[in-house]
């Protein structure tokens, strides 16, 4: 019987001299550099799933979730910081830029549109079409739009299918807010 218990013993010996050994090179081989990402995560992979051997408890699987959430937030406070010097360094590498406003006016500068006129009808008011074209935000496609805008002209200069120049003005009317400047091009 005591013969059988040294046996055991010398089998328990050498399985964990085996492990030992074995542990220390795997630890001490890193992954090669010429592994591609895949490669390591799936040997990473392959280490945790070794070195867990049963079950864990649950202290053990917060503390490893927890050390997994200060890992992170110590990467993006990292990310942060470099994001700001970058940020703070083109700022100062930029020239001085006014506040910022519609390309075409400025503070206290009316605004000034082209469109085509629609109606003269009216006696010194022209409606002028507007049309718009932008890109949409997300999805990039373009946007055709106009609007209509009640234009006064005081020598009746406009007519149907001219183009003309408006300029933002005080209300004249329930309607007219804008002004003729010029006719661009006369309708043919």
């Amino acid at each position: 019987m005591a013969e059988s218990e040294e046996t055991t013993e010398n089998v328990e010996e050498v399985t964990s001299t085996e492990a030992a050994a074995e542990a220390p090179a795997s630890e001490e081989k890193p992954s090669a550099p010429t592994a591609t990402r895949r490669e390591r995560n799936a040997a990473a992979r392959a280490a945790k799933a070794k070195k867990a051997d049963g079950p864990r408890t649950l202290e053990e699987r917060l503390a490893e979730r927890q050390a997994h959430k200060e890992r992170n937030a110590a990467q993006r406070r990292r990310y942060r910081a470099k994001q700001k010097v970058k940020r703070a360094e083109a700022r100062a590498a930029a020239p001085a830029v006014e506040e910022q406003h519609a390309p075409e006016h400025g503070p206290g500068r009316p605004k000034v549109r082209q469109g085509i006129v629609v109606s003269d009808k009216p006696d010194k008011t022209v409606v002028v079409r507007v049309d718009i074209a932008r890109r949409h935000r997300r999805y990039h496609k373009i946007l055709r739009s106009s609007i209509t805008l009640h234009v006064h002209d005081e020598s009746n200069n406009a007519h149907e299918g001219d183009t003309v120049r408006v300029q933002e003005c005080r209300p004249m009317s329930r309607t007219k807010r804008w002004r003729l400047i010029e006719v661009l091009e006369r309708a043919k």
